[in-house]
């Protein structure tokens, strides 16, 4: 059961610096320039959802799939935060207009003209944001500094692995049939332990591919739990991808990412 009902859950969209540090109100005191003033550097966007009973709860960034910061991830977010997290979920397609698309065309070219350098930059200010308690913005009293998780859907996925082997304060990753890294040996670079949702039809994640993963992550200590979900393809917990959703292998899914988050976000 969820610790909180969704009547419980606060949220609001957000904008900050894509360089991680952030103005306080102080800073906008003493410039007269502050309401007007374009910034000069990109500006991350997304959405928070938190618990709004008065405690400090782990943080968690989401990571949307090729089809942009779409509703299905906002209720992703609003779910986790009933189980007591913090959660943003940033538009990895903020440098590019934030599009939202269902389109598989769009959503192509858009995953093709991605900068992942300056995405894992705006995924690294997300969780710089979850750390900043902002004096004015007291939804961030609420967070716990540096417990931080990240959970990806495809597109997303990829990109929590990726980031995982950069950023050394993290927690906890998740992802849900994101591309391998290449090339595999680099898994021996993650920061923290990996919970990989693997479709059965994902050429890019095979069986074959997934034991080296392992191997290599044992070899160096790391810690990479591998799920298999049979009859799945790539997607399978997308509701709005009728064609290859799975209720059943979500739900699964769905209980081993939270039981893995409560082990490690403490």
């Amino acid at each position: 059961m969820p610790v909180f009902s969704p009547d419980q859950i606060g949220s609001s969209p957000v904008r900050f610096s894509s360089k991680g540090v952030f103005e306080t109100h102080k800073d906008r005191m003493v410039n007269p320039y502050a309401e007007t003033l374009i910034p000069k550097e990109a500006q991350v966007e997304g959405i928070q959802f938190w618990p709004q009973a008065k405690g400090k709860y782990p943080c968690l960034v989401l990571l949307h799939d090729q089809w942009g910061l779409t509703f299905h991830i906002n209720e992703l977010a609003r779910r986790f935060a009933c189980e007591g997290y913090v959660v943003l979920a940033p538009n990895l397609y903020g440098r590019q207009g934030g599009m939202i698309t269902a389109n598989a065309e769009v959503a192509q070219a858009l995953m093709e003209r991605m900068n992942e350098e300056l995405v894992l930059q705006d995924i690294h200010a997300s969780c710089e944001f979850l750390n900043a308690n902002l004096p004015e913005d007291p939804n961030l009293e609420f967070t716990k500094r540096n417990i931080h998780g990240i959970v990806g859907w495809g597109m997303g996925g990829t990109l929590a692995i990726r980031f995982a082997l950069k950023r050394k304060r993290l927690r906890a990753v998740v992802s849900f049939y994101g591309r391998l890294p290449e090339p595999l040996e680099s898994i021996q670079q993650l920061s923290c332990p990996l919970l990989y949702h693997a479709a059965e039809k994902n050429e890019a994640a095979d069986d074959q591919a997934l034991e080296q993963l392992c191997r290599y992550a044992n070899e160096a200590g790391k810690s990479v739990e591998i799920r298999r979900y049979p009859g799945t393809c790539s997607g399978f917990s997308d509701p709005m991808r009728s064609d290859v959703y799975d209720e059943s292998q979500t739900h699964l899914a769905w209980e081993e990412t939270l039981a893995f988050l409560r082990k490690q976000l403490v």
